[in-house]
Parts: structure tokens; sequence; C-alpha cells
């Protein structure tokens, strides 16, 4: 029998048979998504293990906000959001992603215990190979058309899901030179960043291309503003359109879901896969 493919991130093994959910925690002010609500290190600590709890496969901890119009944060203050929070909740038992473009936050992440970096610059920054290239851990290679504080503005592409493929696929190439395995990279197409709600439904539909570069493919769709402009419904009011979103993205080929709605999303792949007759979502431990 084949071995089923697996995704390696540090010290964990994760089998790839079916989509993985990663739990997002937003240690910042002014997330488009909670608004600050887990600012706190205590708070942010808290929400991560009821995500754990919920059934999270990984979680994704952030102290920079990358939505549409945000601000650059600067090291020493991702430093302050971060650190406290990866040290407590990397003996929770799944793997701890560090949501940064940084090469000094990525490494002193992965000091305090995270297992992956997700990068909305692909590794781009000088020095943030490098980090990679000497450890274990996973990477998530995003794509991103401008920067976060004007990406919006005016995105154009003439197509966005082969350009977004040609990109991702040369970033997977930079890694693999740099002696980076490609079972620990993951690939982003970067919903909302740098694109219409136009490019971002072309992209859902497009996600089986993106999985012909042979890596996992992370769908971020959870509470974007693409859902509030078809059901015209604000942030705290997509719940139901998330989860259509997740499980259309599943359908298309999506390995790992990053989503806010841990336990409802779970809810729906439960579903999903009992009707295509899967078995459910299995994490194997560390050092497997």
């Amino acid at each position: 029998m084949q071995a089923l493919p697996v995704l390696r991130l540090g010290r964990f093994t994760l089998r790839l048979d079916r989509p993985l959910v990663m739990g997002v925690v937003n240690v910042t002010p002014d997330s488009f998504s909670d608004g600050g609500r887990f600012f706190g290190a205590g708070q942010a600590i808290a929400h991560a293990k009821a995500l754990v709890e919920e059934g999270a496969d990984i979680l994704d901890v952030g102290g920079e906000s990358t939505r549409p119009g945000s601000l650059p944060v600067d090291e020493t203050e991702e430093l302050r959001r971060v650190i406290p929070v990866l040290e407590a909740v990397a003996g929770l038992g799944v793997p701890v992603s560090i949501d940064t473009s940084k090469p000094a936050v990525m490494r002193a992440a992965l000091a305090s215990g995270a297992s992956m970096v997700n990068d909305v610059l692909a590794l781009r920054s000088p020095g943030a190979i490098d980090v990679l290239r000497a450890s274990d851990a996973g990477v998530c290679l995003m794509h991103m058309q401008g920067e976060p504080r004007t990406m919006q503005v005016a995105p154009r592409y003439d197509d966005v899901v082969g350009e977004v493929r040609a990109f991702l696929g040369a970033r997977i190439a930079a890694c693999a030179e740099a002696g980076i395995a490609r079972e620990r990279i993951v690939v982003d197409p970067g919903f909302g960043f740098g694109k219409t709600a136009e490019h971002n439904l072309a992209l859902l539909r497009g996600l089986p291309e993106l999985g012909t570069l042979g890596v996992p493919v992370l769908a971020g769709l959870s509470r974007k503003s693409t859902l509030g402009h078809i059901i015209g419904r604000p942030v705290g009011e997509r719940l139901a359109s998330s989860l259509a979103a997740a499980l259309l993205a599943a359908e298309r080929g999506a390995r790992i879901l990053r989503v806010h709605d841990v336990a409802a999303t779970r809810d729906a792949l439960a579903v999903l896969t009992a009707v295509q007759g899967m078995q459910p979502p299995g994490r194997e431990g560390a050092g497997s």
C-alpha cells in the first residue's frame, strides 16, 4: 500500500489524507476578525487552549496584523507579544506556527517551541530562508501582491491562478535549493492579500491547479471580506459563509484550513468526510 502523504513540522508528523484545521491566535490589537479580543498574553493563551480542545490540528500565533491598510510592527514589540504565548502553548500537543515575516522573530519563535513559520512574504526577507535552512521546522509560503498597507488599492492580474501558481512554484524551488525538504513546505494562495473578490473566487475555483505543485495547499478564507462582499454581512456574522468556503476549499484539494471557528469547521468537515467515506482526521505524536 502506498504511504499516505505527510507534513513534517519539527518533531511533529501530520498525515494529510484529509484536511487539517489550523486555529488562528491573533495577539494583536487590530486584527480584522477579532478586534484585539486576545491581545493580552493570558487571553491569547486561554484562546489557544480552547482551540486545541475544539480539535485544532495546528495553532497559528501572530503578533502583527496583516489586514489591508495595517502598518508594520517593530521587531521588539512583535517579540514581546508572541514569545510568552509561544512558550505557554508549545506543550499543548499540537504543532504551533509563528505568523511572521521577520527572520529574528522566526528564530526566536522556533527557539521558544514553534514548529512552523507562516510567512506572508514567502521567505523573501533577507535571512529568512537561512532560518528555515538551519531548522527542521515547516514553512507556509504565501502569495501577496504588494504589501499590507496598500495591497488592496488596485490589485491587477492577467491570469491570477497562473501568476500565483508560478510565484509559489518559484518559492518552492528556492526552498529546495536551500535544502528545505518538500515535506516541510505548504503553499497559500493568499486570499485577500492583493486580490479583489473576483480574484479570490478564481483562486478558490483554481485550487486543484495549485495542488499540482506537489505540496499541501493551505486555504485561509475564514471571515474574509470576499465573503462579506457575497453575503453583505459584517465580519462577526460570517460563520456560515466561512464554513461554506472551507468545505469548497477542502473539496478542491486544500489540505490545511486556517480558521477562526475550529469546532464549527471540524463539524462541517465531519459531514464532508462522511459523505466521501474517509476516516476522521488523525494526528501522530511527537517523534513519529
